[in-house]
């Protein structure tokens, strides 16, 4: 068959998961692509999410004022549709012209009737699915750009597309990577001035960080930035990377990659003339390796403004020098002009994974304000005439293993979009607290493409010990924070039983949307934090929502489908345990019937082969599986529901497990073979750490059990 057909099947199969959708009838009609569409009976003009962040500044507020505080409780689905994948979800969606465009699993790309839900057409890039080893973070893209009648989007293996929005006809592809290299794309491109811009991630695993501008029409790049220097016998590209070499002590970063990745965040001031980008964190994590003689590392961990125009470097600030706990600057950047008591400011917000709120003059880069949004232990505070956080003794684990540090890798904030309302002046975060130890691998040795943080996360793995690991457990919280810039501190917080929650949209309805792990979307309102409304998702949400109005009609929608970096490695730490995916588009409206299908989980069984092997072997592969395995399958091999939970392996898996783990059996779901990175004996040992986990995991449960019934009788 050919590839052709495959695809055309394979529309004709999505084409059929739609039609079995429930939506409100009548359907509303959609407007005609040429004219901006008016409801003969609303008389309310249609509104569009016609960017990534609804606009430059990257606000993510709504002005619609159709749903509010007093009617949203009425709320209800209009419309859903199931996407054929069954991995992590993290698109904001566009809506132009009545048509709803999404990003899913493997960068495949979705133009749904934005109205009524009909699968308008469908293109599926084709990435190779052994592609996934080089991700960090799930198979996940946040979504597309669009302009004049054509998408952009990036691929997980590199690639720019760009598509004709009216049928998803390719116009032109271009590699903006080197395929020898294990960069990543899971960011949304922005359009700029004639060009689209999009970085790239992979620092993790060995990469130099850039953004890059690519021509609209044609797809030839405009210009490249580099974000920290590469070898310094072969010259620098720019005076910018020449004088931060000079911020790089010791070492060959460059031969390590030394990261910088710009794999997600960026803003833009037309009226300045800057692009703002957000740089990632060092690779290997640990400075001591890549950055022997310390150094800030520039432009690590940075906010950098730069000339859209070619690329040039204006200002740049760093937050946290000499990166060397995963703290990349890449968060949400917001740009907003507010009254800090000595008249407006133009302003650059951002809360990045270090845990500190920061509030800059977005033309010049000077601090204003920077206070802690979250638990901060590395640091007391940021200096405001210096502009550097003063660390605590012992951060940076020059000597040995640090405390329980926060944030951990995954950030006070992370990827996950804030919002900002000039209604009430509020940034709307979605924080978490989730802690970790740092300690130096002292048998670190460099692997091109796998994971290289250079740090021992055996000593980060929850204990056996329950007593030990609740008292972990109890650290690891979620929370939306209602920030105040201007007075640095909260006004209201709202709870979540732990992190990983969704993206924030505020509009002006007083109203705050968020979904969260525990699988519910809902409403708040934004002067308060009240909780007004919510919806039964089925699966955790990470996505941000989004809002617009067609035929006079107000609708809400938000892509749903758990997964994500902490969906892989977190386990333990979700609070709620593993969490199912059901990939799908959810849209909502204020009197909308529509219902989802019951959903039907399995349940987790547990059923381990005996143990053979010695206890220095189980040791030996628990060294193996957090070197190479525990960031796709989980600490302590229990999963966050993105990848199979291991301890559950049925027999007949165990039997294949050099099959699967050597020879790469399910390469297809993007378990890639191993066996050129491990031996035999690494594969065995890793093989029985998982069953050691699977028996431990059933002996918890009988104990539970056993106190269970003691109780009871």
């Amino acid at each position: 068959m050919t590839a052709c057909c495959k695809r055309f099947l394979f529309l004709i199969a999505l084409v059929g998961l739609v039609a079995g959708c429930s939506r409100d009838e009548p359907p509303s009609q959609t407007a005609p692509a040429d004219s901006p569409a008016v409801s003969a009976a609303a008389g309310l003009p249609d509104v569009q999410w016609p960017r990534h962040g609804l606009n430059d500044s990257e606000t993510r507020f709504s002005p619609l004022a159709d749903i509010t505080d007093a009617n949203v409780g009425k709320l209800g689905l209009a419309w859903y549709f199931d996407y054929p994948t069954a991995r992590g979800l993290e698109a904001t969606p566009l809506v132009i012209d009545g048509v709803i465009y999404t990003t899913g699993s493997w960068s495949m790309v979705f133009a749904n009737d934005a109205a009524t839900g009909q699968l308008l057409w469908f293109y599926d890039p084709q990435v190779p699915r052994s592609w996934a080893v080089h991700g960090c973070c799930d198979v996940v893209n946040r979504g597309l750009a669009f302009d004049k009648g054509r998408l952009y989007f990036g691929t997980l293996d590199g690639r720019l597309v760009s598509l004709n929005a009216a049928d998803g006809s390719v116009r032109w592809q271009v590699q903006t990577t080197d395929p020898e290299w294990p960069y990543t794309i899971t960011g949304a491109p922005r359009v700029i001035k004639g060009n689209v811009i999009i970085g790239n991630g992979g620092a993790e695993f060995g990469v130099r960080g850039y953004v890059s501008a690519y021509n609209l029409d044609s797809g030839e790049m405009a210009w490249r930035f580099y974000t920290i220097p590469g070898n310094p016998q072969d010259g620098f590209e720019n005076e910018a990377l020449k004088r931060a070499a000079d911020t790089w002590g010791g070492g060959e970063w460059w031969k390590l990659g030394g990261g910088g990745t710009v794999w997600d965040s960026m803003a833009y001031d037309p009226e300045l003339n800057l692009l703002y980008i957000g740089v990632g964190n060092g690779a290997p994590w640990n400075q001591q390796i890549r950055s022997p003689a310390g150094g800030d590392n520039l432009y690590l961990s940075s906010i950098v403004a730069l000339n859209p125009d070619d690329g040039s470097y204006v200002w740049h600030y760093q937050t946290t020098p000499g990166e060397t706990w995963d703290y990349t600057a890449t968060q949400h950047m917001i740009l907003a002009d507010i009254d800090l008591g000595a008249g407006t400011r133009k302003v650059i917000m951002q809360a990045p994974k270090n845990g500190f709120f920061y509030v800059l003059d977005r033309q010049t880069g000077e601090l204003l304000s920077a206070e802690a949004y979250a638990t901060v232990t590395w640091a007391t505070h940021v200096d405001l005439e210096t502009g550097r956080p003063v660390e605590v003794a012992g951060a940076r684990y020059l000597d040995g293993a640090t405390d329980l540090h926060l944030p951990g890798p995954i950030g006070g904030h992370n990827w996950h979009p804030m919002s900002y309302s000039p209604d009430t002046g509020l940034v709307y975060i979605p924080a978490q607290d989730a802690p970790w130890v740092y300690v130096t691998d002292e048998e670190f040795q460099y692997r091109p493409g796998y994971w290289n943080t250079g740090t021992d996360s055996r000593i980060a793995a929850l204990p056996d010990d329950p007593v030990a690991r609740q008292a972990v457990l109890d650290t690891v919280k979620g929370a939306i924070i209602a920030w105040d810039p201007v007075a640095g501190k909260p006004r209201w917080r709202v709870e979540h039983a732990g992190p990983w929650n969704g993206g924030l949209l505020s509009t002006a309805g007083n109203l705050v949307f968020q979904g969260n792990a525990g699988g519910q979307f809902v409403a708040y309102r934004a002067d308060t934090g009240e909780r007004l409304w919510s919806f039964d998702a089925q699966t955790g949400v990470v996505a941000p929502p989004i809002s617009f109005r067609l035929g006079g009609v107000q609708y809400i929608a938000v892509v749903a489908g758990w997964g994500g970096s902490m969906a892989l490695v977190g386990g333990e730490a979700l609070k709620a345990g593993a969490i199912a995916n059901r990939s799908r588009l959810l849209v909502f409206r204020v009197g909308g019937q529509a219902s989802l299908p019951p959903a039907v989980d399995k349940p987790l069984v547990i059923d381990p082969p005996e143990l053979t092997a010695s206890a220095e072997q189980v040791a030996a592969g628990f060294k193996e599986f957090m070197t190479y395995c525990t960031f796709c399958h989980g600490d302590g091999a229990v999963s966050g529901g993105s990848t199979p939970d291991l301890r559950a392996l049925t027999p007949e898996k165990h039997a294949m497990w050099d099959a699967i783990v050597l020879g790469g059996m399910h390469w297809q779901n993007g378990m890639v073979g191993f066996g050129g990175v491990l031996s035999k004996e690494q594969s065995d040992n890793i093989h029985s750490f998982v069953i050691d986990r699977a028996i431990f995991a059933n002996k918890e449960a009988g104990d539970a059990a056993v106190k269970v019934e003691q109780v009871v009788n």
